[in-house]
């Protein structure tokens, strides 16, 4: 049944529920009926299915994207006087997790064109102090993981790839989650794979590494009332697992809608007066987001939402810019790519179960503002 066009959310989580019903009930269903809710058979049937998915060697369930950037800067010893390089066009849970170490954020400008990490503003900020890169991989494209890795290997870095918003992407024959040395997901509810709660991962390919976030993640326990090391409550819960379980089947089918609605907007918004998204050659974008770009971006956003159509703005303040980094010293720290793409920004809805008629809808109402 087609929705109706009076109102079009950013996202619509009831209509993928609505879909799918049966197989998240019986998920549920489950892990009631066992009354195991910590750990246990769902938890690592799930992070044995989503290493598969991603490519990598294995993956550990935490409590939330964040949980799992904390995670993975700790098993690689980043903490107190380190330095992390980052973006500061992402939302502040990357640089969070470095201030939550101990290591302080130096944030690189970006790549216009992606809105990812601009490789040479990364290799002309390293320091001595510099321990790691953490570069995300934006809306759904893939950063310039090719140029990073090398800029690593040959200065001793590390990589973790921030891939919240990138599940399924690929650079090559690779998925995002596969390349660094360890890789960050988010299940957030609204993600292209969303538990109903927050849930997160850290896959890779080292087991060493995995076996350090493993028993970070669980109080540094070894066996139940064995504790090796002071550790964390960042455990993924079953009940999560279960729901990412029965979802994960359907990524792929989702990540394909999500790139024939982007293909229809490119169509639809030529000489619209708003550029829209690119593709980098070689890579697989899996649009978590659909985000263009407005001269008169507040104008063409209260324009939309008076439509009913729920745009947003992904991200309007950098992160140099927060109160709380500039409260921390970053205040002089100059990004004009950032800061020109933070002002021009906008996201138009897109999700699987978005109809045609919706996408033409949309694109009317942003072609109407231009004219």
């Amino acid at each position: 049944m087609t929705q109706t066009r009076k109102h079009v959310p950013l996202v619509d989580l009831a209509a993928q529920y609505a879909q799918i019903r049966p197989d998240i009930d019986a998920a549920i269903q489950r892990v009631l009926d066992r009354t195991s809710f910590i750990l246990g058979d769902e938890v690592e049937q799930f992070e044995s299915a989503f290493a598969s998915h991603v490519g990598a060697a294995g993956a550990v369930g935490v409590s939330s994207g964040t949980a799992a950037l904390q995670l993975a800067l700790r098993a690689l010893g980043v903490g107190q006087g380190d330095e992390v390089i980052t973006t500061a066009h992402t939302f502040i849970a990357t640089a969070e997790a470095i201030s939550n170490v101990g290591a302080r954020p130096v944030f690189a400008d970006i790549d216009p064109a992606s809105y990812n990490i601009d490789p040479a503003q990364v290799e002309a900020l390293i320091t001595d102090r510099t321990r790691a890169i953490i570069p995300v991989h934006l809306y759904g494209q893939p950063a310039d993981l090719v140029a990073i890795m090398e800029i690593a290997a040959r200065r001793g870095l590390a990589v973790i790839e921030d891939a919240a918003q990138a599940h399924g992407a690929e650079i090559g024959d690779r998925r995002c989650g596969s390349i660094g040395n360890l890789a960050c997901f988010s299940f957030y509810p609204g993600k292209n794979l969303g538990a109903y709660g927050d849930a997160g991962a850290v896959t890779g390919n080292d087991a060493v590494l995995l076996d350090r976030v493993r028993l970070l993640r669980d109080h540094g326990r070894t066996t139940k009332y064995e504790h090796v090391e002071i550790g964390f409550a960042e455990r993924i819960d079953a009940l999560q697992a279960a729901v990412l379980s029965a979802k994960l089947p359907y990524l792929e089918d989702w990540t394909e809608a999500r790139r024939r609605h982007a293909r229809r907007y490119d169509e639809l918004l030529a000489g619209a007066g708003v550029e829209t998204p690119r593709e980098t050659a070689g890579t697989r974008h899996v649009y978590h987001l659909y985000v263009v770009r407005a001269s008169n971006r507040d104008g063409l956003l209260a324009h939309l939402k008076g439509e009913g159509i729920g745009a947003g703005i992904h991200y309007p303040i950098p992160l140099h810019r927060q109160p709380a980094y500039v409260g921390l010293g970053y205040g002089d720290v100059s990004l004009p790519h950032t800061e020109r793409a933070a002002a021009a920004v906008l996201s138009l809805p897109i999700f699987p179960e978005l109809s045609g008629e919706q996408v033409e809808w949309i694109a009317r109402a942003v072609r109407a503002f231009a004219a």
